[in-house]
């Protein structure tokens, strides 16, 4: 037989330290085969003592390459020229990539073939691998960075009295079932690559900002800290009503809270950029990186229906009570708005997310008047904003469904509004 190194080919004299950097260069790729006992000019040696190093590529494979590759390799003994070679077959693996145990998830430890040489992967390369081996959403892919820490979510999670030891982190699949973090556990940890950017504008506009910030480590803090910024720049608006002093928010905390999740929760990661959001004399605008979930359109979501693209770390917001359920945040953002003449914008696009929060106290109000009847009140209310929701009539007047529905009913007889849609898309309208 003629021994010709190629790009599925490799001759080896010895087992040699390299040795376990081809078999791994072989998986990675498209598979191929080592000779050992053959000069690279493809001269015959032959192998001393064939058990004992049979025995210990053996090992090498088993000890020294993750995933476990046992499955994708063969070893045997041939004979050629009356000498003994060992032939060690390699099959392109399933579960790549495939890299050095010591090294890591890291060009240093995974390589590939090429030519008749087996180089280290980029780190586009191992995310692709990565990607096409996995097959799944970017939370639960492996992490490249094997090194993570969670100073800052442990402290989180003792704080809110949930557990976060070793296993817990595998039932929360922050670990997957090869032992790997994954990169929902890349998120909460402190070496977390995604960050937010904050921006305070002079005006309406882009021309001058006033100051920047920039979060960074576990989303955890930076959810934290973006919010801490967001409140400090929620201005209060003070009016008195005889000696009672009344403070009105630029902004429902609740709706800063809740977009800010939101955006957070739902972005896509697979976006390297950063979650944005640009403050104005007049709003707030928050820009997440990726459009709707395939399949879901603006109208579901306005009516409640929630598939979120990071399953992993909504399950772990919702355990922290970070939410509360699914499907009910941008409807409760809505009614934190009740009373404003405009509402909340929410404009997907292909590969982002645009909420836009209207400053309260830049915008005509509908305030209750004791004076008046509660229909006279909603009738006022409908009249500032063109149309409204049941939720809305009970955040206005500040009771439950049945009497709304009634003050509703008292409307509708006198057809003095006017019902369209149907169950969540209900609406009324003010009679032509």
């Amino acid at each position: 037989m003629n021994y010709i190194e190629s790009q599925y080919v490799e001759l080896k004299e010895v087992v040699n330290v390299d040795f376990k950097k081809e078999i791994v260069a072989f998986t990675n790729t498209d598979g191929g085969e080592i000779y050992v006992g053959v000069t690279k000019d493809g001269n015959i040696i032959g192998v001393e003592d064939t058990e004992g190093q049979m025995e210990r590529i053996s090992n090498m494979i088993r000890d020294g390459i993750k995933p476990d590759l046992t499955a994708y390799t063969s070893i045997e003994t041939i004979m050629d020229q009356g000498k003994s070679l060992i032939k060690v077959t390699v099959s392109r693996g399933e579960k790549r990539p495939y890299h050095l145990t010591d090294k890591g998830l890291k060009p240093s430890g995974v390589y590939v073939r090429h030519g008749v040489t087996s180089a280290p992967a980029s780190d586009e390369a191992i995310r692709q691998m990565i990607k096409e081996s996995d097959g799944t959403t970017f939370e639960r892919a492996r992490c490249i960075n094997q090194d993570l820490t969670f100073e800052y979510a442990e402290k989180y999670f003792k704080d809110s009295n949930v557990q976060f030891a070793q296993n817990h982190k595998k039932s929360l699949r922050l670990i997957d079932d090869n032992g790997y973090y994954t990169n929902a556990a890349l998120l909460l940890s402190d070496q977390c690559e995604h960050i937010i950017r904050c921006a305070v504008y002079e005006g309406t506009g882009k021309t001058t900002f006033k100051t920047r910030k920039e979060y960074s480590g576990s989303i955890l803090k930076q959810m934290n800290e973006a919010y801490a910024f967001l409140a400090l720049n929620n201005n209060l608006r003070s009016s008195f009503e005889g000696l009672k002093r009344i403070d009105y928010a630029d902004y429902p905390d609740y709706a800063l809270r809740e977009t800010l999740l939101n955006a957070v929760v739902h972005r896509d990661y697979d976006y390297s950029g950063s979650i944005i959001i640009n403050i104005y004399d007049d709003k707030i605008e928050f820009v997440s990186l990726g459009g709707l979930v395939k399949g879901i359109t603006l109208t579901d979501i306005m009516g409640g229906v929630s598939q979120p693209r990071n399953s992993i770390i909504a399950n772990i917001f919702y355990r922290l009570e970070l939410i509360e359920s699914y499907g009910t945040g941008i409807k409760r953002i809505l009614e934190s708005y009740a009373d404003c003449a405009v509402e909340p914008t929410f404009f997907p696009a292909p590969s982002s997310f645009v909420v836009t929060l209207l400053n309260r106290n830049k915008i005509t109000l509908t305030l209750y008047d004791d004076t008046l009847s509660q229909e006279e009140n909603v009738m006022n209310l409908l009249q500032a904003k063109g149309k409204i929701t049941r939720k809305d009539i009970e955040t206005f007047l500040k009771c439950s469904a049945f009497p709304a529905r009634n003050v509703i009913n008292s409307l509708l007889a006198q057809n003095k509004i006017i019902k369209t849609g149907a169950a969540r898309a209900t609406r009324y309208t003010l009679s032509k």
